[in-house]
């Protein structure tokens, strides 16, 4: 296998809002000096606007096709070894779970509905959760999801009680393992 055959060195998180993406993002990118690519962050610099804001003027379809030209975009980049952070609803598309598994190692955190109700309660920046009941709602966007989450990952971690470095660490143990014995 030549160099451009390798597999990429990118760890690709995905997982439903509230699993701690972000965070354990920011450790893994800490820890490997990669750079950390946050869908959501790119999508709000590059339209100049909040996520909140593109739900309400343009509807989730819109955002939904911006998170699939930013996985293109980055899938079209030649230069690998970076941490990518996604948004919990990414996996909803077809082609973005195919692109998902082109671009590395792709892991799923998870957590308890519960704790993402705890997590996620508070904040307002969370268009889907902006329902009369919010709890209803997680409950309903983690069953649709959960078979896709499945479909991509190829390590499904559980974070509830476990601190970002814990979790960083198991993540970093396996993905050195996948990256030295590629399927």
């Amino acid at each position: 296998m030549n160099e451009t055959e390798a597999t990429p060195k990118n760890i690709v998180l995905i997982g439903f809002m509230g699993c701690g993406k972000s965070t354990v993002g920011r450790e893994l990118h800490q820890r490997l000096g990669y750079r950390l690519m946050d869908i959501d962050q790119i999508i709000e610099e590059t339209m100049g606007k909040r996520i909140t804001e593109i739900f309400r003027e343009q509807g989730e379809s819109a955002f939904r096709d911006f998170e699939t030209m930013q996985l293109q975009e980055i899938s079209k980049q030649t230069d690998t070894r970076h941490i990518i952070s996604t948004g919990g609803g990414i996996v909803i598309r077809p082609e973005n779970r195919a692109l998902l598994r082109k671009l590395g190692y792709v892991v799923w955190l998870r957590a308890p509905e519960n704790i993402i109700y705890e997590r996620t309660s508070r904040n307002r920046d969370r268009p889907l959760l902006n329902a009369p009941d919010a709890r209803e709602k997680i409950s309903d966007l983690l069953a649709e999801r959960e078979p896709w989450y499945r479909e991509t990952a190829h390590l499904r971690v559980d974070t509830a009680g476990l601190e970002s470095h814990e979790l960083a660490t198991g993540i970093l143990e396996s993905a050195r393992y996948f990256f030295a014995h590629p399927a």
